[in-house]
């Protein structure tokens, strides 16, 4: 047991040398080992408090984000609207503009019908006209006393009458 028990002298030189080393520290080590200690303290305080505005700031920042991107749907949904509005008006105007210019164009159609309708019936008229007279012409060459041969010349005319 003697190998662990220290004898009495070198206690007593160890106590003077912790002595001297806690002089030392304390003379020369302490005031910087406490100021860095502060130093390090007072910095793990400011990063807290950055963290904590960072956090602050980032959830306002987030707020501001959805509410950005919310008036940006809103935003979207309007403009898809009014596009769609547009769309619709400017279909409706093609309709519109569509039936018009058919009702126009049946109109004028119907105008050429009819003008055409009645310039045949004219020539139609002028024709009839210029077969009753080579009719009429015929039958007064011959001086017909016989109705008969009329009758027959008549009917030789108009089948050779041919309406075109």
């Amino acid at each position: 047991m003697e190998l662990v028990t220290p004898a009495a002298g070198t206690i007593l030189w160890m106590v003077v040398i912790f002595g001297i080393v806690i002089y030392i520290l304390r003379r020369f080590a302490w005031k910087p080992i406490l100021t860095a200690l502060r130093e390090r303290e007072e910095s793990i305080r400011d990063a807290l408090t950055a963290a904590e505005q960072a956090r602050r700031q980032i959830s306002s920042l987030k707020e501001e984000q959805d509410l950005i991107r919310a008036e940006a749907i809103r935003d979207k949904e309007q403009i898809l609207k009014d596009a769609r509005d547009i769309r619709e008006k400017i279909l409706a105007e093609a309709r519109e503009k569509a039936s018009t210019e058919s009702q126009r164009m049946m109109a004028r159609l119907r105008e050429e019908m009819e003008t055409e309708k009645l310039k045949a019936l004219g020539d139609i008229r002028r024709q009839i006209a210029d077969y009753s007279v080579m009719i009429a012409e015929k039958i007064l060459q011959e001086k017909l006393d016989s109705t008969s041969r009329q009758e027959e010349i008549i009917h030789n005319q108009l089948g050779d009458f041919k309406l075109n």
